[in-house]
């Protein structure tokens, strides 16, 4: 009979050194950010705000390059499970010419009507010049991380995973420097402002793009990506379609998601000074704990594409059975640690009274969101999407955003007026409610798609 648990010592061994590596990965590229808001948050309110209009178009883009190389993941994955390289390489080709061309596109826009793009997220004269300061170095940032993201995601599908967390610190580290010395010009530099910061995330792109390639011809044994030269990664019609019809719904769940995430903000943002600076420190604790569910789904990913491309019906059954019961276990311990933990950690903030109370009750419904996220985000993403079942993924995606949260959070702030904490309930209340169908097609067992030709 066949066991509920995998008992193979190799699925745990593969699962937890992806898992750690990729939680320490995307850490320290959260920390990255961080570093950038911190040092141009203590040059001038008008520099940060600048900065971050700039991020809110990268935000995009990066959703834009995750969705590629999530469709990637999902069919790569499962040519590495049969052990066949050749075709991997032929899709990379493949997402790389998606990536390009979005990639492209953005930077054209980006250089052509800079203004009026910023002219979307804010009025302001002084943020707007700020802003295209900045963007006017980082929009070339959005190309290579567009190829350096699908690089890391081939390496990613083939169990290459450490290479990617020696990237991410030396790009905090170059950024660190560089964000010090040119944004208030020490060591005898000129005080660049908002343009210090665009030249060190500027540097930081250029030296992953150029360690993850030379990784790739020098050190790599799996992929061999460039053993056929050129030629090798030329796709045909038929792998081109193939992809596209994968990566077509993640992409645009992926999209539609990042457009509601500003618009989110905005509906909080109309609410009181105090509540604003309570969901603030609220969401930074619960976004560094995020990168762990992230890390989880990603994990999965590969080790379910890698179970599908073995063939073993049960075995991908039991893989599955085991890895959601990680992930509500996992989402239990990190919403327990928000809650023990939230003293502590409001202690480092000087709020107001008001601020400090509402701060305190938006970790506690933060606490039950991770343990709700941490069950529904890997087991669609990680198991149910990278197995190819996209289209569901997408549905259920863009029914909760545009047909649930938005309208349930625009009538709680404005037209029934509810508290904050409901307020801020609903506009997480999507990690409860797609709980329940993603529940009901993980049963069914429906999600198994083999995508290998």
């Amino acid at each position: 009979m066949d066991s509920f648990f995998t008992k193979d010592k190799q699925f745990y061994k593969t699962l937890f050194s992806l898992f750690i590596v990729i939680a320490l990965q995307n850490l320290v590229a959260y920390s990255v950010n961080m570093l950038d808001n911190i040092m141009l948050g203590s040059y001038s309110q008008s520099a940060l705000s600048g900065a971050a209009t700039v991020n809110q178009i990268f935000f995009l883009v990066n959703q834009t390059a995750l969705a590629i190389g999530n469709a990637f993941v999902a069919i790569a994955s499962q040519y590495w499970g049969k052990r066949q390289t050749e075709p991997i390489r032929h899709y990379v080709g493949v997402a790389m010419s998606f990536s390009l061309i979005v990639a492209f596109v953005i930077l054209v826009l980006c250089s052509m009507i800079p203004e009026r793009i910023l002219g979307l997220f804010t009025t302001a004269p002084e943020i707007i010049e700020q802003g295209c300061a900045y963007l006017g170095l980082l929009k070339w940032t959005f190309v290579l991380f567009m190829v350096s993201n699908l690089l890391i995601c081939a390496l990613r599908s083939v169990e290459i995973v450490k290479i990617s967390f020696a990237i991410s610190v030396v790009s905090l580290i170059t950024n660190g420097i560089i964000n010090y010395t040119l944004i208030f010009g020490h060591f005898g530099f000129p005080e660049m402002g908002v343009r210090g910061a665009a030249v060190g995330t500027l540097t930081s792109r250029i030296l992953e793009l150029l360690i993850v390639v030379w990784y790739l011809v020098k050190k790599d044994e799996k992929l061999r990506l460039f053993d056929g030269g050129i030629r090798g990664i030329l796709p045909d019609r038929e792998t081109v379609w193939h992809y596209a019809c994968v990566a077509a719904p993640i992409l645009l769940s992926s999209v539609v998601w990042s457009i509601s995430v500003p618009m989110q903000t905005a509906i909080l943002g109309h609410l009181s000074a105090d509540a604003i600076a309570a969901n603030s420190v609220a969401t930074t604790f619960f976004q560094y704990l995020k990168v762990i569910v992230i890390a989880l789904s990603s994990s999965s990913a590969v080790i379910i594409g890698k179970s599908i491309g073995v063939g073993n019906e049960e075995r991908i059954r039991s893989d599955a059975r085991t890895l959601s019961v990680i992930d509500v276990t996992t989402g239990a311990v990190l919403g327990l640690l928000l809650f023990l933990l939230r003293h502590p950690l409001l202690s480092m903030y000087n709020l107001s009274d008001e601020a400090m109370v509402l701060a305190d009750h938006l970790i506690i419904i933060m606490s039950c969101v991770m343990v709700g996220m941490s069950y529904q985000m890997p087991v669609s993403s990680g198991i149910i999407q990278s197995s190819g079942d996209t289209k569901f993924s997408m549905c259920v995606n863009l029914v909760s955003i545009w047909c649930i949260v938005m309208p349930l959070s625009f009538c709680a702030a404005f037209v029934w007026k509810l508290p904050v904490e409901m307020v801020v309930l609903a506009v997480q209340s999507d990690q409860f409610f797609k709980g329940i169908p993603v529940f009901l097609r993980f049963r069914s067992y429906k999600w198994i798609h083999r995508l290998t030709k």
